[in-house]
């Protein structure tokens, strides 16, 4: 997806304050200081809606809710539910792997640009609090589909914890082996076309912004938002239930 293609991403809620978006994958929530032709959010949505301000941000690969101000006012009240975690995110994750137990609780301490890779460390002296419930939704032979509720909001933070645990997700090279989902490594007999290379079921970082509930920065009202699967994570879903 580009800039130039002028698609816009699906609107979930649309008023005078806010406006909520299901992200694709491949989207930058902020320009790119070092890629400034990178295609962004509000370089798509701005000739449609004005100008936006962005409450909370979601890695380029991962798709999902996300929720922008179209006021000042509604940007400094909803990051001050952000900040005072008064806001309720879900995610779904596919990782590699399948777990031992059904439900678990993270708490390792996070501190962003730890190492030369710029990832993400845990860091139990210099680290911040970061705390992940995470619970099993479906296991699909060795792959596994989690539910990850964040308490806290460090950066990478859902990758990095299930990292840590030996359960990467799916296709992250930052924080694991970055393997891709085949159609040949699950459908017995199955044959590529000769004159081009197979494409992966699912080949960016599997993780989906399932929910937000929040409060209206306005009203008050209480709101929460699903956002449904982009193609390639509910296509993956499928074939792994068919085939695993």
């Amino acid at each position: 997806m580009n800039q130039r293609q002028k698609s816009k991403p699906p609107i979930l809620w649309a008023d005078d304050a806010l406006l909520v978006v299901n992200k694709p994958a491949g989207l930058l929530s902020l320009p790119d200081g070092y890629d400034p032709d990178a295609p962004y959010l509000g370089g798509v949505l701005e000739a449609t809606y004005g100008r936006l301000w962005v409450v909370h941000r979601l890695d380029r690969d991962t798709s999902g809710v996300i929720v922008l101000a179209r006021t000042a006012e509604a940007h400094q009240k909803l990051n001050t539910q952000f900040e005072s975690r008064n806001v309720s995110k879900v995610y779904h994750a596919l990782i590699v792997g399948s777990p031992a137990w059904d439900e678990r609780t993270v708490n390792f301490s996070l501190r962003a640009d730890g190492d030369r890779k710029h990832r993400t460390v845990v860091d139990a002296q210099a680290g911040k609090p970061a705390v992940t419930h995470v619970r099993v939704l479906e296991r699909l032979g060795q792959y596994t589909l989690v539910e990850a509720r964040p308490q806290t909001g460090r950066t990478h933070q859902i990758r990095v914890h299930l990292f840590v645990m030996g359960l990467p997700i799916v296709a992250d090279a930052l924080y694991g082996a970055g393997q891709a989902i085949l159609l040949s490594e699950l459908k017995p007999g199955y044959r590529s076309k000769e004159d081009r290379p197979e494409r992966p079921l699912l080949g960016r970082v599997g993780l989906h912004a399932w929910s937000l509930a929040l409060e209206h920065p306005l009203t008050g009202q209480p709101l929460e938002f699903e956002a449904a699967y982009p193609k390639d994570f509910g296509a993956t879903l499928r074939q792994l239930r068919r085939w695993c």
